[in-house]
C-alpha cells in the first residue's frame, strides 16, 4: 500500500513457504509503501517495509572505507537511531566481503536471519539495511553464511553497548544521548595543548576492583557510585588524572579487559554508556583528567567476535606467523589492510568524540613494532626490505597519533613500549612515532630490583639508580609502578621492599616515592600502592582499605598526597621533567654509604630542589652535600617524619649553607641522613 496515497496491489504468493511478490507498473521510483498480511491466526498486520528504504550509506562513504580514510566510520557501520522519511527505525551495516548472505537478527525477528537479509552494497563488502520500528533496546547479531555454507552467528564489531555473557548480543543506543557539561573542561584542554611538559601525577585505576559495595553482595560500584567517590580521593591525593584500565566490553572479568571484543562500546559491567559518559563529565567538572588504556595489538579468538568475522581471515592475518600471539593466545590485526586499519583509527578517535577521553595509553606498543616479538627463527616473517620491523604497525601508530593530535588537541597518547626503539614520543615529522610519552620501563625495572636488595647489598647496585639518566631524556618519559608490577607472583609494592617488617618496608617504600616524585618525569601509581597494600592486586575484590586506619599504611598514603602536591605547585619539579637543563647530580659517588643527591632547578637555577636519598638502615650525622647556592636550604619533604610513621629524625627544618667546598662546589650543607628516607631541601636565598 502507497504510505501516501493509500493505493494498495495484492500479492501473488510464489511459495508455500510464505514468498509474494507483485509488479506495479508506471512506478520506476522508490517509494514509501506498507505492507498488509494476514498470519495464520487471521491477524492482521500493517508495517513498513525494511527494503522500501533506500541504503543508508553512499558510494562516497563507502570509497572513503574501502580505501582506509572514514575517520567517523563509527557513525557509518554498526547499529544507529535514524528517522528516515519521517519513519523511525535502526539502521544496520556491516563489512562482510565474504559472506555469502548477512542477515542482522535479535529479539524483533525470533533471531531468525530468513527475515531481514541485508542488502550488498557493490563490492565494498559492505552489507546495509534499514528496519523500520525498530528502539534503542533491541538486542542484535549479524548472522552471516560463509563461503563454505557454514552460519555464524557474530556480535556487531561496531557496537556501542552489549549484554553480559554468555548471550553477548549488542544492543541499539545511542551513545550520544548524554548532555554534556564540561566545555570549561575542553576548552582548557585545548589551550593547553601546546604546553607538553605541565604536571601529570596519575593514578590507575581498574573500576571493578577500587571499591566495593561490602553491604550489596561485594558488587562493583557502577560508573555513577564510582565518579564522586573517586573524584573526591583523587582531589584530596593530589593526582591530575586516572587511567583506566580497559573499558571497552570484553567476556572475561580476567583478562582485565586486555580481551577486547567490543572495542566501541563501554563494559556493561558498571552500566550504560549514558552512564560512563555522566562519569567522563563528572570527573571532568572535578577538574580531573581520564586516561583510557587502548588496546589495538591484539584480540581474542572469541567465535562470537571478530575472529574469522566472515569465514575469512578478516581482521587477522591468515598466517599465524603474522595473525597469533604464542604468549596471549589472541590474534594480531592485519595492519596492511585499509579497513582494518580505518576500524582501529576510527576506534581511537570514537573514545575522544563520544566520551571526551583525555589521552589513550596504548597497551603493548613493542609487540606491535617488531615481527618477531617474542619469536624464535622461523616463526615470524620479515618485512619488504628484510628486517624485523613492522612497517605496517608503525604507520599505523604514526597516522592514529598524528590524527589525535590534529582533531583533538591537548589530547594525549602514551606508549607501553619497553624495548629500546627510537622515538617513540618524537614527532612523527621529526622522524618518529608521534606518542606524546612513553612509559620508563627501564626506570621502573632497575629501581625495583634496588629496592628489592637488602640494604647491606645495594652498596654494589648503586648504579641501578644512576644508570636510568644516561636515557632519561632520549623519551618524553612517564615513571610508572603500574598493575603489572604488582600481579602473578610479583608482590605488592610494599611487601617487594627488602626488610623483615612492615615498618621498615614501609619506610622503604615512602623513600622510594619520595625519590620517584623527585625524579625527573611524568609520575603513575596503581591503586592500593599509594598506601602499600600488602597482598597482590585481585581483580575480583576490593582494594584492602581498612590497612589505612594502621599508621605504617596511612603514612604512605599521606606522603604521596603531599609529594604531589610539592609535584603540582612547583614548577620547577611539575613543570620541568622533559628538560635535561633541569637535573644535574650532586653527589651519586658514595655506594659505600648509599647515599644518592641529585638537584632539580630551572635553567637559570633560581629555583633549587636537592633531593637526597640514602637507603640503608643507620643514622649518618654530619653528612656533608655540596650545593650550588650559598643559603637557607628548607627541609620540605622528610619520609622519616612522624607524620608518615617514621622515627622523626630529621634536619629541624633545615640547612644553612657553609663555605666549605664538596663535590665540586664553594658551598654545602652538613645534613642529618636518617636511616632509609629521602629528604628534599628547597634553596631559598634568606639565610
Amino acid at each position: 500500500m502507497d504510505a501516501a496515497t493509500g493505493e494498495s496491489w495484492p500479492m501473488t504468493r510464489l511459495d508455500d513457504a510464505g514468498f509474494f511478490e507483485v509488479f506495479i507498473p508506471k512506478r520506476k521510483q522508490v517509494f514509501r509503501y506498507r505492507l498488509k498480511a494476514t498470519r495464520g491466526n487471521a491477524e492482521i498486520r500493517q508495517f513498513f517495509d525494511a527494503y522500501s528504504f533506500l541504503p543508508t550509506l553512499g558510494d562516497q562513504d563507502l570509497y572513503l572505507f574501502n580505501e582506509g580514510n572514514e575517520l567517523r566510520l563509527y557513525e557509518k557501520l554498526g547499529a544507529h537511531l535514524r528517522t528516515i522519511d519521517g519513519v523511525p527505525g535502526v539502521s544496520f551495516a556491516v563489512w562482510a566481503p565474504n559472506a555469502k548472505r548477512v542477515s542482522v537478527v535479535g529479539n524483533f525477528n525470533g533471531w531468525d536471519g530468513r527475515y531481514f537479509p541485508m542488502r550488498a552494497l557493490g563490492a565494498s563488502g559492505v552489507w546495509e539495511l534499514f528496519v523500520p520500528g525498530l528502539q534503542a533496546g533491541e538486542l542484535y547479531k549479524f548472522e552471516l553464511w560463509d563461503v563454505r555454507g557454514d552460519i555464524r552467528l557474530k556480535t556487531d564489531p561496531f557496537g556501542t553497548y552489549f549484554e553480559a555473557p554468555p548471550g553477548n548480543a549488542a544492543i541499539v543506543h545511542d551513545p550520544r544521548a548524554h548532555a554534556w557539561g564540561d566545555g570549561e573542561w575542553l576548552k582548557q584542554r585545548e589551550s593547553a595543548a601546546p604546553q607538553l611538559d605541565r604536571p601529570m601525577s596519575i593514578y590507575e585505576v581498574h573500576l571493578g576492583s577500587w571499591k566495593r559495595k561490602s553491604d550489596d553482595g561485594h558488587r562493583p560500584l557502577s560508573y555513577r557510585e564510582l565518579a564522586p567517590q573517586l573524584a573526591d580521593y583523587v582531589k584530596e591525593m593530589g593526582f591530575t588524572h586516572i587511567e583506566v584500565m580497559p573499558l571497552a566490553e570484553h567476556p572475561f572479568d580476567g583478562s582485565w579487559g586486555y580481551q577486547v571484543t567490543g572495542f566501541f562500546a563501554p563494559t556493561h559491567r558498571y552500566g550504560t554508556p549514558d552512564d560512563f559518559a555522566w562519569f567522563v563529565d563528572y570527573l571532568h567538572q572535578r577538574g580531573i583528567g581520564i586516561i583510557l588504556d587502548w588496546v589495538p595489538a591484539h584480540f581474542p579468538r572469541d567465535s562470537f567476535a571478530l575472529a574469522e568475522f566472515d569465514g575469512t581471515h578478516l581482521y587477522e592475518h591468515a598466517d599465524p606467523r603474522q595473525g597469533a600471539h604464542m604468549d596471549w593466545g589472541t590474534l594480531i590485526f592485519n595492519y596492511s589492510r585499509n579497513e582494518v586499519r580505518c576500524f582501529l583509527i576510527a576506534n581511537a578517535l570514537s573514545w575522544l568524540d563520544r566520551y571526551h577521553i583525555d589521552g589513550l595509553r596504548v597497551d603493548a606498543v613493542a609487540s606491535m613494532l617488531y615481527l618477531d616479538y617474542s619469536r624464535k627463527a622461523g616463526e615470524w616473517i620479515p618485512n619488504r626490505y628484510g628486517g624485523r620491523e613492522n612497517l605496517e604497525a608503525i604507520d599505523f601508530l604514526k597516522t592514529t597519533n598524528d590524527l589525535v593530535h590534529q582533531l583533538y588537541p591537548g589530547v594525549r597518547t602514551i606508549a607501553e613500549e619497553s624495548t629500546s626503539f627510537p622515538g617513540i614520543s618524537k614527532p612523527t615529522q621529526d622522524g618518529g612515532i608521534g606518542f606524546d610519552f612513553k612509559w620508563n620501563m627501564g626506570w621502573m625495572h632497575d629501581t625495583l630490583q634496588y629496592f628489592s636488595k637488602d640494604p647491606i647489598h645495594r652498596k654494589w647496585h648503586q648504579n641501578d639508580l644512576t644508570f636510568g639518566m644516561l636515557y632519561q631524556y632520549a623519551e618524553n618519559f612517564v615513571s610508572v609502578f603500574s598493575h603489572d608490577e604488582v600481579v602473578h607472583g610479583k608482590g605488592s609494592m610494599l611487601m617487594k621492599m627488602a626488610a623483615w617488617h612492615i615498618p621498615e618496608k614501609a619506610a622503604n617504600l615512602r623513600a622510594l616515592y619520595a625519590h620517584m616524585w623527585g625524579w625527573p618525569g611524568k609520575k603513575l601509581l596503581f591503586m592500593g600502592s599509594e598506601f602499600g597494600q600488602s597482598s597482590e592486586w585481585s581483580y575480583a575484590g576490593s582494594l584492602d582499605w581498612h590497612l589505612t586506619q594502621y599508621m605504617d599504611h596511612e603514612g604512605i598514603r599521606l606522603l604521596v598526597r603531599d609529594l604531589n602536591a610539592l609535584y603540582t605547585s612547583e614548577p620547577v619539579l611539575g613543570c620541568n621533567d622533559l628538560n635535561p637543563q633541569g637535573f644535574r647530580w650532586l653527589a651519586c659517588h658514595d655506594a659505600e654509604a648509599s647515599v644518592l643527591a641529585f638537584l632539580r632547578s630551572d635553567p637559570f637555577e633560581q629555583t633549587l630542589f636537592a633531593v637526597v636519598g640514602h637507603f640503608t638502615p643507620i643514622i649518618r650525622k654530619n653528612y656533608r652535600i655540596g650545593v650550588p647556592r650559598r643559603g637557607f636550604w628548607k627541609e620540605v619533604v622528610n619520609t622519616n617524619s612522624h607524620y608518615y610513621g617514621g622515627s622523626g629524625l630529621g634536619n629541624e627544618g633545615g640547612c644553612q649553607t657553609e663555605d666549605v667546598a664538596a663535590d665540586g662546589m664553594s658551598q654545602s650543607i652538613v645534613v642529618t641522613l636518617p636511616p632509609l628516607t629521602t629528604t628534599i631541601f628547597k634553596w631559598t636565598a634568606a639565610g
